[in-house]
């Protein structure tokens, strides 16, 4: 499915039309007994998200599912914006999932540390807002070249980031999938914001870790370099994935502007 959406030029003090296609994928993998990933593509009403959910036993795939619930509440409403209230939008959209994982905890003692990470890219008429907490990842493919937009709020990455350790032991690291941040996780929230344009030729990923964690980022972009269209790209990632030995959820969303 597609949706057009008018871009203010700054360059050239137009506006011009930016039509988006978007598809999304989840799978459990082939070591997981269920699905905790929830995944949505929502072109009406400029909105995209992939959200994976921890705790186990736990009930992870309701903390994934109220996020994508309360999203959808947020935004099918209206999908015209400006970039100051899509910031806002986001932020609610976080804090309220938040709060209603909190309280179903509450309510259902047997969901104590169930929570979800999350990706959530909202369109507005200048560009896009990008919300982010955990390791799941958003990256955008420009011209050939794939950016990695958001960093992963992991104990491996404080550690790379300290210098510790390199990229290529983060891969294979005993403690890789010790997250430090999530949303049903604690009252007070730590939300990453990417903000920028969306130019035509565009085409955005959002996945879970378990694309990312299988996959490396040189054979993502090959992929998404094709000429394929955008559901065997996703078809495709997840095969990879599975191939790597699938060792958990797969959920993988992809946008692409023309």
């Amino acid at each position: 499915m597609s949706s057009t959406w008018f871009r203010k030029d700054i360059r050239k003090g137009m506006e011009t039309l930016i039509q988006t296609t978007a598809c999304c994928k989840t799978d459990p993998g082939l070591r997981r007994s269920c699905n905790e990933d929830t995944c949505l593509v929502h072109n009406e009403g400029g909105y995209f998200l992939v959200a994976d959910g921890i705790g186990g036993a736990a009930a992870g795939e309701i903390a994934s599912a109220i996020f994508a619930k309360t999203a959808a509440e947020i935004f099918s409403s209206s999908s015209s914006r400006t970039s100051e209230e899509t910031l806002q939008l986001v932020k609610d959209c976080f804090l309220t999932a938040n709060s209603r994982i909190l309280t179903d905890i509450a309510t259902t003692p047997t969901h104590a540390g169930m929570g979800c990470t999350a990706e959530l890219l909202v369109l507005h008429a200048n560009g896009f807002v990008l919300g982010h907490i955990g390791d799941s990842r958003t990256y955008r493919l420009r011209q050939t070249i794939l950016t990695q937009l958001t960093k992963d709020h992991s104990l491996v990455q404080q550690q790379i980031d300290q210098g510790l350790i390199s990229q290529e032991q983060a891969r294979t690291h005993p403690m890789k999938n010790v997250i430090l941040r999530a949303v049903g996780i604690n009252e007070q929230l730590a939300i990453d914001i990417i903000q920028g344009q969306v130019f035509s030729g565009d085409l955005f990923l959002l996945c879970s870790d378990g694309l990312s964690d299988m996959v490396e980022d040189n054979r993502i972009e090959e992929v998404l370099s094709t000429e394929e269209p955008l559901t065997e790209k996703a078809a495709r990632l997840v095969d990879l994935a599975n191939s790597a030995g699938g060792r958990d959820n797969i959920s993988v969303a992809l946008i692409e502007a023309r």
